[in-house]
């Protein structure tokens, strides 16, 4: 066969370079950040953000929108690209929109445009664009120092620490000379000894013990720095740039290396780059040098690891603070570490594409009001960075103009117990004082401000950071008289049910959740779960206590759904630990005297991550919480099983429950107590133990009471109906209503603090129940009658 023309083979080479390549637009799985905007969507910002799937080989990105039928002439195009997310530079004008996108391979061949996506990009969007790369790190002054503070505000804050904030700058000084009489030490920390056990107690010593130290060097040397910047004495700054250059010596891979212990890695970043941007004009070129060599390599390591795996699969507990820890090394070094600009670039852009990961635009958090607490106050430092040195109000995100409520309706003032989420209970609603103090500050929302005046009045943050941050302004505290005493945070699938958010030794609350999160990360309780407060006592908790995150009690007892009020199936409970087990709300109403949740999450009870059909315990599990403010809360559960089962409900408090019968069984916590009938089914078999299975390590001597209530025969489907009724003990008890049976489902009424309460359970959707005046059809009801019978609020909700 002849040999081809080299003109044809040139031909061919050219068309198949040119040949468009597959674009991979797989539906985005449990734990990635998704297509963003979603089909439908409305955006919370305007411009919004658009996120897609990565894909190895492309070399940059084209995104296009329109409100046109066609992309012809589009509202908005951008090229290169160089990740999979993107913010405009600019806003769009409100209305209806389609976005699409297409990847460029590094040979300058196209893939397919993606499909379109229709969303809509309303008038009231918050308004925030992203400056282009350029424009945004063009805004970092050359000169140092840059973090926290510009040079040219050098004097205002000199003139500040010699007037008005003497007092402030007084104290900073009183800590530099106790640094000065007392170092702190400088050698290298340990590594972990050949051989150590992962996550034992020896391992876990050397872990946080190395963070402990870490902290203490560099904070101290940033401290020393700051201080002297202002007019502290020159031995701050010498102490500063020694402390600096000695840690500089420590291997930047080893035992304070952020792969090899993050804990420790991360605080180094950002407390090395601050001292090094603070005491820069004391250092020589050789020593700047050698600061730049070590943050390179520390640098690449978390640039490595996060980039760009985070802008698509963010939901890391230690990446979403490491992001932002990265972009203060970015800055520090910016033009100085040739990569710098990409760390910069890389933490602005998940700021504005992929930030908060853990919550949504309702303010709530998934991890819990301890890591909520202890992440965003560490945000906050960002926050003041990307202000001074990028010129970026990051409070002008929506999730920042809701947050404080979820502290808000969690923790009224006086509360002690954090609710959901790891290292939550018991907290104090004191300790979140602080960040509230920010926040409130921050947004001017005097609701914030006067939750924080309830709670003893603000707390500014200490250091340099509070110097800098200075006088807060005032805020005129309100009283939130005008808010629901209730809310649903419905992004995390929590609800929170006061009787009054304004003081919570005179409410009961009642915390429910199922979570669209499902039991990932730190947020691990299952769904369908509750929690009772009532009076200043925890009644009814999430039970156990985190020796060490992943140890045998951690992994094995919290993580499971034996641990809190909840239900389990033949011993089996939901899938543990996993974005795929996922919970939802189904509806969520509230009124001054009733409030009414209801969560399904059948789903979330099987053995791996892919919904198989012969994996599932359960077609149903519908949860549904009626709570007639202040003393009567009926749960309701409606569980459907693929096969003939037992169910064991299970209930956890920090006191023994007095369990003579099912139907009446006592809680007493301090002066409080709770009356608890579990009244359908009936025949069932009270245990109950204050061991954990497993217990946490010898060192943990907590111990709580755990109550389980097993079916006496095993059946495909159970109602279970249960009655809760908090009281003081100091006055009248309760009483236990008698459940009546219907062929469509239940009836009870009773008397509670503000008149009659009925409730009607139907058994299923098409079910109709009457009792004592009220029908329903297939949805549960809770009314409030008045002495002459008439009804003063009534609630019904859907549970499918």
């Amino acid at each position: 066969m002849p040999a081809a023309p080299c003109c044809t083979v040139a031909l061919l080479s050219s068309l198949l370079l040119a040949a468009p390549i597959a674009l991979d637009e797989r539906p985005a799985g449990e734990r990635d950040w998704g297509y963003r905007l979603a089909e439908g969507s409305v955006a919370a910002t305007n411009p919004p953000s658009f996120s897609w799937r990565p894909q190895r080989g492309i070399a940059s990105w084209e995104v296009q929108c329109t409100r046109a039928e066609g992309f012809d002439e589009p509202d908005y195009a951008a090229e290169g690209i160089e990740w999979n997310v993107h913010c405009p530079p600019r806003t769009l004008p409100p209305g209806e929109y389609r976005w699409r996108y297409r990847g460029t391979t590094a040979d300058g061949a196209k893939t397919a445009w993606s499909r379109t996506r229709q969303f809509s990009v309303p008038a009231d969007a918050a308004a925030m664009h992203m400056p282009p790369r350029d424009q945004l790190l063009g805004r970092v002054p050359r000169e140092h120092p840059r973090l926290f503070v510009r040079p040219e505000q050098l004097p205002e804050l000199r003139r500040l620490a010699a007037g008005e904030m003497r007092d402030r700058f007084a104290r900073l000084v009183a800590q530099c000379e106790r640094l000065l009489n007392d170092p702190p030490p400088t050698a290298e920390p340990p590594a972990y000894p050949p051989g150590t056990e992962r996550l034992s107690e020896a391992w876990r010593e050397i872990w946080w013990g190395n963070r402990v130290y870490t902290i203490n060097a560099l904070e101290s040397a940033a401290t020393l720095a700051f201080t002297r910047l202002l007019g502290g004495r020159e031995e701050y700054g010498q102490l500063a740039r020694r402390i600096l250059l000695d840690c500089a010596e420590w291997d930047p891979t080893g035992a304070t290396g952020y792969r090899y212990n993050d804990e420790a890695g991360m605080p180094y970043a950002y407390h090395f780059s601050r001292t090094y941007t603070f005491v820069y004009d004391l250092l020589s070129e050789e020593e700047r040098e050698r600061c730049r060599q070590v943050m390179k390599v520390r640098g690449d390591e978390m640039f490595r690891h996060l980039c760009p795996r985070h802008l698509w699969q963010p939901y890391g507990s230690h990446s979403n603070r490491a992001w932002h820890f990265l972009g203060e090394v970015g800055i520090a070094f910016l033009d100085e570490i040739d990569e710098a600009d990409d760390w910069a670039w890389f933490a602005a852009n998940v700021f504005y594409n992929a930030y908060p990961v853990w919550a949504d635009d309702d303010g709530g958090w998934h991890e819990g009001v301890g890591y909520w607490n202890s992440y965003i106050a560490r945000f906050t430092w960002w926050a003041d960075v990307m202000r001074t040195a990028m010129e970026v109000d990051v409070f002008r995100k929506p999730y920042f103009s809701q947050a404080g409520y979820y502290a808000m309706y969690l923790m009224p003032p006086g509360k002690v117990g954090g609710g959901f989420g790891d290292l939550c209970a018991p907290r104090r609603s004191r300790q979140f004082v602080p960040l509230m103090t920010q926040l409130a500050a921050q947004s001017g929302n005097g609701h914030w401000q006067w939750w924080v005046e309830q709670n003893g009045g603000p707390v500014a943050a200490g250091g340099y950071i509070g110097f800098l941050r200075g006088a807060l302004p005032d805020v005129e505290p309100t009283a939130p008289d005008d808010l629901p005493s209730s809310r649903l945070f419905r992004g995390t699938g929590q609800a929170y049910l006061n009787t009054s958010i304004v003081d919570a030794n005179e409410s009961v609350q009642v915390n429910f959740k199922s979570s669209p999160f499902g039991t990932q990360s730190h947020g691990y309780e299952a769904n369908n779960s509750f929690l009772l407060w009532a009076y200043g006592q925890r009644l009814l908790v999430r039970s156990g206590y985190r020796d060490s995150w992943g140890s045998d009690h951690h992994r094995n007892w919290m993580w499971s759904t034996r641990s809190v009020n909840n239900i389990t199936v033949g011993g089996r409970g939901q899938l543990t630990h996993s974005a795929a087990t996922r919970g939802r709300i189904v509806d969520f109403r509230t009124t001054p005297h009733i409030d009414a949740v209801v969560g399904e999450a059948g789903e979330a009870y099987r053995t791996k991550v892919e919904i198989d059909p012969d994996d599932l315990l359960l077609d149903r599990f519908t949860r549904t919480v009626l709570f007639v403010k202040p003393d009567l809360i009926v749960i309701y559960d409606q569980l459907a099983a693929r096969e003939p089962s037992s169910f064991e409900y299970w209930l956890h408090a920090t006191e023994p429950f007095d369990d003579a019968e099912p139907a009446d069984i006592r809680l007493r916590v301090g002066e409080v107590g709770c009356r608890i009938g579990l009244l359908a089914p009936g025949n069932l078999s009270l245990t109950q133990t204050d061991q954990y299975d497993p217990n946490p390590r010898p060192r943990v001597k907590l111990r709580e009471w755990h109550l389980t209530a097993a079916t006496s025969d095993k059946r495909r489907t159970v109602e279970f109906v249960a009655v809760y009724r908090p009281y003081r003990i100091e006055g009248a008890e309760p009483e236990m209503p008698k459940l009546e049976r219907s062929e469509g489902g239940y009836a009870l009424r009773t008397a509670v603090a503000d008149g009659t309460a009925v409730v009607l359970l139907p058994v299923s959707e098409a079910a109709i129940v009457e009792a004592h005046g009220l029908t329903t059809d297939g949805k549960p009801l809770a009314a409030l009658l008045r002495d002459d019978g008439s009804v003063a609020e009534q609630v019904a909700v859907d549970t499918r």
